[in-house]
């Protein structure tokens, strides 16, 4: 089996995130592709499994296990299941990056 979702096949948010979750097309993981304004991202928040992130475009800054560093075009940051994490766009312009579920489904507990 295969399938090819088009770019725009998939909305994005009025933010700009594109969110495919893999149980609707066949897939054991699930994603958003972000691309939000500067200082935008999500509140603390933690998963059942891993998350892993390709930054692709500007800068973020990730605190996760209330620990902060920032990642850069090309970084790869993961943090593990139940490890509570944010990450906001540091940079001037719309940061591009792949959020990877490590599930066929978005499951998120909401911390602040």
């Amino acid at each position: 089996m295969h399938k090819v979702i088009r770019s725009g096949e998939i909305a994005p948010s009025a933010g700009g995130t594109v969110t495919f979750v893999g149980e609707h097309h066949g897939s054991g993981v699930s994603m958003f592709l972000v691309d939000s304004e500067p200082g935008a991202g999500p509140d603390l928040h933690k998963h059942p499994y891993s998350e892993t992130w390709v930054v692709r475009g500007c800068r973020a800054r990730f605190t996760a296990d209330g620990v902060e560093a920032e990642a850069r075009p090309g970084d790869i940051v993961v943090v593990g299941a139940e490890t509570p994490h944010k990450f906001k766009n540091v940079g001037e312009e719309r940061l591009d990056i792949v959020c990877i579920h490590a599930s066929p489904r978005m499951v998120q507990e909401d911390l602040e």
